[in-house]
């Protein structure tokens, strides 16, 4: 006899953990330490190789978000190891150039201290909420990929300008975004506090 019910809803799979989404941001993060040594290596050619190793872990950052996003491949492990990946990208880019001498360390420092101070800040506040990215931070994001990338990519002497210029503008973004997360968290807090307990 029928109930006259619909039918109930098969319950949501699990999203397992090594899908696509995932793999990428792995192979991400094993790219890094080929990226660094490609650095030191002294033929010419092994600088086009990292340039080339640059950019495509880069991409792999904008894929793997969107595939995870779309497809529904989102993970805890995703959510931690995906902006680690990123930084230690970008970080390492950023602190072999400075051991290279062919960009300055308090740039490298400023911005290494901004991204992970903004990292830190998040899981302060957690039990407040969650700081979402802006669209300044993935401004951000671009402007350094794009600068690194100027830098890795062996530019004749005149145009090492174009290179310290988008570095500059990557900086001023980096430095602006991270003030406002902590306006963000600021008032997170405050209105956590102020709104207390529930009755």
């Amino acid at each position: 006899m029928s109930t006259g019910g619909a039918a109930p809803e098969p319950p949501p799979q699990p999203v397992p953990l090594w899908n696509i989404a995932n793999i990428l941001t792995v192979t991400r993060l094993v790219m890094v330490p080929l990226f660094v040594v490609f650095m030191f290596l002294e033929h010419p050619g092994w600088r086009f190789a990292a340039f080339a190793v640059f950019v495509v872990a880069a991409i792999t950052d904008r894929v793997d978000g969107e595939l995870a996003r779309r497809h529904n491949l989102v993970t805890d492990f995703g959510k931690i190891a995906d902006p680690i990946a990123d930084k230690a990208l970008t970080g390492a880019a950023l602190v072999v150039l400075s051991l290279l001498g062919e960009l300055w360390w308090w740039v490298t420092i400023a911005i290494l201290v901004r991204e992970w101070g903004v990292t830190a800040l998040r899981f302060a506040v957690i039990r407040h909420g969650v700081i979402p990215a802006s669209r300044g931070g993935k401004l951000k994001t671009v402007l350094q990929v794009v600068a690194i990338s100027v830098y890795l990519f062996p530019l004749p002497e005149p145009l090492t300008i174009v290179a310290h210029v988008v570095m500059a503008a990557a900086l001023a973004v980096t430095l602006w975004t991270g003030g406002d997360y902590v306006v963000q968290a600021l008032r997170l807090r405050r209105r956590d506090t102020t709104s207390g307990p529930a009755a």
